[in-house]
């Protein structure tokens, strides 16, 4: 049996959202068409935006279906910075997703943005005061701000609002990646957009809907330049033919988030917090001076992120999948050479200490069992990468 505790990487699709995914492929139609066939897949297109609307928070004009999570995020960056030219500078935190910080360095090297880097305290939240300061220095050349809004690596959940409120007083718009949070944690556009939000970011993988589709939530008077140009299907900020099968899929699978985040007694998100506790003791028991990364208490219900001292997440990672538990450490990874967490890093840790990481990620068909298999394969695990120790630096690195 292999048990998969990754779902950070990617959640399994939803039954429900498999069989409506299959159903919808038989749908012959460009929603774009004027005739019979295209205005019936038209109108299963927008019957599924505004399902993802209703778990967004949002308006159904408000949501833009883009190709994944990541088109998303360089849609919300890159479209507001052209927007707002000639502002050059953008203020972004140490620990966000790649996918945020490539786009940002790809605007500095190819478009000439000045990217601030925003410290994060040592649980990985964004340093409010420190970015304020950077605000007040110069707020009339700031194109945006981007900010997470719970670290897909720690798992500590952002003050989102607060960030959004610093900004607002001077009219600077706000991005959020929600990507990681979107399924875990409520995700309200509406009172996010009254703290000042413009753009929000998702991804339907995430929430047990199919790979290859996201959608940026971008609000009504937002204005950005798009990414791709053509037919201009959604508000001429998303030219292409929409994927009528994968919106109806992503539907499914946002309807059954938002029936699950709104249960009483907490629902989905309790339970997954308490086998997110589970482990967080297991590992104690195990490894007594592994230390949890990120916040404990404000924190994804699914996400148990670990500093396992004197061995690699590398080593401990393939230990755990040999032992048939996928796992993974949240780290980057050139060529089959560990590096250090750049979340990690921004969090203040060393070197050492970031090599060690292990991030568990539990989801929606998460069991006590799988939580159970993983202690149980931990400790020999554990023993064995204490024994191969840290791997050599490659020099110059």
């Amino acid at each position: 049996m292999v048990v998969y505790l990754d779902h950070a990487a990617t959640t399994p699709m939803l039954p429900a959202a498999i069989a409506a995914y299959a159903e919808a492929m038989g749908v012959v139609g460009n929603p774009a068409s004027v005739h019979s066939q295209g205005q019936n897949a038209k109108r299963m297109l927008e019957e599924s935006r505004e399902i993802v609307a209703a778990s967004l928070g949002c308006d159904p004009i408000e949501v833009v279906f883009t190709g994944s999570g990541t088109e998303a995020i360089n849609l919300g960056i890159k479209g507001l910075y052209w927007a707002r030219a000639p502002r050059r500078r953008i203020l972004v935190p140490g620990g966000e997703h790649h996918a945020t910080l490539d786009t940002v360095e790809w605007l500095a090297e190819h478009d000439g943005a000045v990217i601030e880097w925003i410290p994060l305290d040592d649980q990985g939240r964004v340093d409010l005061a420190a970015l304020k300061a950077a605000i007040a220095r110069d707020p009339f050349d700031i194109a945006l701000v981007s900010v997470i809004m719970a670290n897909n690596e720690v798992g500590t959940i952002e003050p989102v609002a607060e960030v959004a409120a610093l900004a607002a007083v001077h009219g600077i718009p706000v991005h959020v990646d929600a990507v990681a949070a979107y399924g875990y944690i409520p995700v309200d556009f509406r009172t996010l957009a009254a703290a000042g939000v413009s753009a929000l970011s998702v991804s339907a993988h995430k929430v047990g809907g199919p790979v290859g589709i996201g959608a940026l939530v971008l609000g009504r008077a937002t204005t950005v330049e798009p990414l791709i140009h053509g037919g201009g299907q959604q508000r001429k900020v998303r030219s292409g033919t929409q994927d009528v099968a994968a919106a109806v899929s992503f539907a499914v699978a946002a309807s059954a988030l938002s029936a699950e985040l709104s249960a009483a007694a907490g629902g989905e998100t309790a339970r997954l917090a308490a086998l997110r506790d589970r482990v967080i003791a297991g590992v104690a028991r195990v490894a007594p001076d592994a230390v949890l990364n990120g916040d404990p208490i404000i924190r994804l219900p699914g996400n148990a992120h670990f500093s396992f001292a004197g061995c690699e997440g590398d080593s401990l990672l393939f230990l755990l999948d040999a032992a048939g538990v996928s796992v993974s450490t949240g780290s980057a990874c050139q060529a089959g050479v560990p590096e250090p967490s750049h979340v990690l890093r921004a969090m203040g840790r060393n070197e050492i200490e970031s090599r060690g990481a292990l991030r568990i990620t539990l989801g929606h068909t998460s069991t006590d069992a799988d939580v159970d298999a993983l202690l149980a394969a931990l400790p020999a695990a554990h023993a064995q990468a204490l024994r191969a120790g840290m791997a050599d630096r490659v020099p110059g690195r």
